[in-house]
């Protein structure tokens, strides 16, 4: 169904996760939470959502699948059980490295009553996923629409960037978790399509994102400091999209009950993804993207949470 190949470099993780009625306070200890574990990392998240959304049921074949995962865990017991988890959903996960000298990655996620989220990571493996790595990879795996995050080193990210790039890939960059980095080496004049959320947009512009003209601002900003396009997503405000011929939208957010949001951004880039492989235009791809989200807030869990195409063309039909 996919008119383009996806392929998505990015952290892997093991989420750790604790819910509660609120979030603690610095210094606070706050009991009474469940505690499950999941398989995440806004890469594999990204990878997940992407594959789920590219095929109409759970049955597809990996071997299939126009999404392809690229990442690093550790040679100990958590790798191999979220490897284990990746290689029952409908994705390429052939490119995912196995390290030895290091831990798989770690997220320790609080989730209050509200499905608001506090995260802290240890990057593990996915810090060693190295620029050599991303050399060596196929040239086919930077055709088509090429995702990023990062929670890897930046100098990888970039490399794998360029090389989509190269080879006229749409390139697709959340910055998440925000980098200077990204305006001081000038990454983002290898990105098409940049997608921050607004604290994000604020470390980035150093500009307030609070209502709709200062999204709109930050977006214009970050096409200033080299992205093509930029959609800046704000939660239950909806999304701001800024495209490359200055066209200004703004796309509501479906309303829903939210449960958990921890995956609401992977959920609408990996959908995001999706439509623009499929050729959709930015602004129909990013109300494609928003109802992704929406249906994924409603329940627990980061992968868990992400939807089947057949989900969210059943919801909003």
């Amino acid at each position: 169904m996919t008119a383009k190949p996806i392929t998505v470099l990015g952290s892997i993780n093991v989420d750790l996760v604790v819910r509660s009625k609120r979030l603690p306070a610095a210094g606070e200890t706050v009991t009474g939470g469940a505690f499950y574990q999941a398989s995440g990392g806004k890469g594999a998240n990204k990878a997940v959502a992407a594959a789920r959304l590219s095929c109409n049921s759970a049955r597809q074949a990996a071997a299939d699948s126009p999404v392809q995962l690229v990442g690093a865990v550790g040679d100990d017991e958590l790798g191999r059980w979220v490897c284990d988890q990746l290689g029952r959903e409908p994705l390429d996960d052939k490119h995912i490295r196995t390290l030895a000298e290091h831990a798989t990655g770690i997220a320790l996620i609080m989730v209050d009553a509200a499905g608001e989220n506090l995260i802290s990571v240890a990057s593990g493996a996915n810090a060693a996923l190295s620029v050599a790595d991303v050399n060596a990879l196929d040239e086919d795996l930077f055709a088509g629409v090429f995702v990023a995050n990062l929670e890897l080193t930046l100098c990888t990210v970039a490399r794998g960037l360029k090389r989509a790039q190269d080879r006229s890939a749409t390139t697709l960059l959340n910055p998440a978790p925000a980098h200077a980095g990204l305006l001081e080496n000038n990454v983002l004049k290898q990105v098409d399509v940049l997608t921050p959320n607004e604290i994000e947009a604020e470390h980035l512009t150093g500009l307030s994102v609070t209502t709709t003209d200062e999204a709109i601002a930050a977006a214009r900003r970050l096409q200033q400091l080299g992205c093509g396009s930029c959609v800046i997503t704000r939660g239950a405000a909806g999304a701001i999209v800024v495209d490359a011929d200055d066209r200004v939208t703004e796309v509501p957010a479906v309303e829903v009950e939210a449960v958990d949001t921890t995956a609401a951004g992977d959920a609408f880039n990996g959908a995001l993804a999706v439509a623009l492989a499929e050729g959709r235009d930015l602004v129909e791809a990013a109300h494609w993207a928003s109802r992704a989200a929406a249906l994924s807030v409603t329940r627990r869990g980061a992968q868990p949470s992400l939807p089947w195409r057949a989900e969210v063309e059943a919801a909003f039909s």
